[in-house]
Parts: structure tokens; C-alpha cells; sequence
């Protein structure tokens, strides 16, 4: 059929998911919900499935045939559907797996970000040097033209913390990531000393997780949480083996918010990481 995506971005799947949970929450087939629309069964399946879009006036007559009563969840979905955003991260469609993108563009439009991460550096907070070591780690090894593609594109996420509104951003690093030498000796002491920079910025919160912390046995889920507009549209990004993967179930994000909450209170608070980051940096 003319017209439709060839693949959907995750923002725009997670519109189509979140509008079907709203369907079956109100207990109605794909055809009622066409017929309350006047159009046949397979454009709501196509608007669930992010093939196609959907506009502000029928995304508002879905919601009230599905008794939605949230006008703030209305309005959020709204935004998702009619933002014609075209972000940098478009410039890499077709050079850069599709997950790299749909990654930025998540970070764009996050109202917060909370990262965890025990082994890396967090990615938004990574020098040029240490991501290159990163990626020149690969197996298989990259081409050096892909390698250099996707350091282009971690730094320029660094965008959602250097821009005129960033969002609030957390990282709690185990401090067993501070003490791993990506790359060399000078490339490890400037990657600290970027980090304690981006500590002392007021919208970022880095946090770490000590060695000598007694009993504390950590859930050792590396993940980031993105706010969404409205609760219910909060995303856990976490990385797989062919880039990251995006969960949005609201049980899954239950059990994530947990699982941060109980490695922010195991950790030192901002002015101790601080302190601790420094005293390693002076070591190297």
C-alpha cells in the first residue's frame, strides 16, 4: 500500500502501542474502533503498527470512543503524533544502524534522563578518545569510516546536556568503571576529568557506587530511563547485542524505577563522587 513506513522510528511504534493499549483497555476491535472513524479495519492497524501516522482531530476521536478520560495523555500522545521534528540524528538514516537513531531522538524529547552504568562511562558524559576505544574494541572490528560515524554521532548526543533547556541528568557510575582504563593512561585521566567538569553543571547529577560499600549486591543492570511527557510514556533503554532496546511495559518500567531508586541510595552523593573521581584522576 502507497504511503506507508518503511520503518517505523521507535517513537513512532511506541505511539501506535500506546494508542492499542488504549483500545483494549476500552475492550474494542480494530474494526469498532475503524468503524468510529469511518475508515476500515487495516488504517488502524497500520496507526497501531506506526506505518502510518495519525492526525491531532482523529487521535482525539479514538481517545474518546476509548473512554480516555486524561487530557494530559491525550495531549502527550498529540505531541507525539504531530512533531515534525527532523533532528541531526536524521543525517545518519542509512549509515548508522537504526537504533542509534531512535536512541537520539529518544533523548531528545526526554523530560529527564537517569542513567546507570557499571562498567562504561555513560555515553553523553564520553570523551572523543574513550568512545573511539570503545568502538576500535568491537569484534568484528569496525571499518574505520563506520567507527568514525559512530563517534560522530555519541558526541553530538551530548547536545541534550549542552543545549539552551537541557533536561535533568542523573548518572550513577560504580566506581569499578572509573578505575578501567579504555584506552591509554592520559586518555583515562581526561575522561575523569570531563566527567568531574560535567558534575559541577546545575542539570547534571553524577553519582558513584564505592567499592567499599558493605552489602551492597546491586541489581548490575546497566539502563537509562527516559521521561516521557506524562509517566505512563516513560521508556528504559537498555543495550542489547545489535544496539539498544527500548521497553515501555508498565510493569517492566515499575520494576526499573525500583531498581534505580535502589542504586541512587547506595551510592555517594554528589559532592562525595566528586571528591572520589578527583582522587582517582590524581592517581593516573
Amino acid at each position: 500500500m502507497a504511503g506507508l513506513r518503511q520503518e517505523p522510528t521507535a517513537r513512532q511504534l511506541r505511539l501506535g502501542v500506546e494508542l492499542r493499549r488504549l483500545r483494549d483497555a476500552a475492550g474494542l476491535t480494530g474494526r469498532e474502533a475503524a468503524a468510529s472513524l469511518g475508515v476500515n479495519s487495516s488504517q488502524i492497524n497500520h496507526i497501531e503498527s506506526g506505518l502510518t501516522g495519525v492526525s491531532e482531530e482523529r487521535l482525539r476521536r479514538l481517545a474518546a470512543n476509548y473512554a480516555c478520560t486524561s487530557e494530559e495523555l491525550i495531549s502527550a500522545l498529540v505531541g507525539m503524533a504531530t512533531s515534525r521534528t527532523k533532528g541531526w540524528w536524521e543525517d545518519y538514516r542509512g549509515s548508522l544502524p537504526t537504533p542509534f537513531l531512535d536512541l537520539a531522538e529518544l533523548e531528545h524529547h526526554a523530560t529527564f534522563l537517569q542513567e546507570v552504568q557499571f562498567l562504561y562511562i555513560p555515553g553523553p558524559l564520553q570523551t572523543e578518545g574513550y568512545a573511539r576505544s570503545i568502538f576500535s574494541d568491537r569484534i568484528p572490528e569496525l571499518l574505520s569510516s563506520e567507527l568514525e560515524l559512530r563517534v560522530r554521532h555519541r558526541m553530538q548526543r551530548k547536545a541534550i546536556l549542552e543545549g539552551p533547556d537541557p533536561a535533568p541528568y542523573e548518572a550513577v557510575i560504580h566506581e569499578a568503571a572509573l578505575h578501567i582504563r579504555i584506552g591509554d593512561r592520559p586518555a583515562s585521566r581526561t575522561q575523569l576529568s570531563a566527567l568531574l567538569d560535567a558534575s559541577e553543571t546545575e542539570h547534571i547529577t553524577v553519582r558513584v557506587i564505592p567499592f567499599d560499600l558493605d552489602g551492597f549486591g546491586g541489581s548490575w543492570t546497566a539502563m537509562m530511563l527516559a521521561g516521557g511527557t506524562v509517566p505512563r510514556l516513560d521508556t528504559v533503554v537498555r543495550d542489547g547485542p545489535h544496539g539498544a532496546m527500548f521497553i515501555d511495559s508498565e510493569a517492566q518500567l515499575g520494576v526499573f524505577r525500583t531498581l534505580f531508586r535502589r542504586v541512587e541510595t547506595a551510592s555517594l552523593g554528589p559532592e562525595r563522587s566528586r571528591e572520589l573521581i578527583h582522587k582517582l584522576a590524581k592517581e593516573l
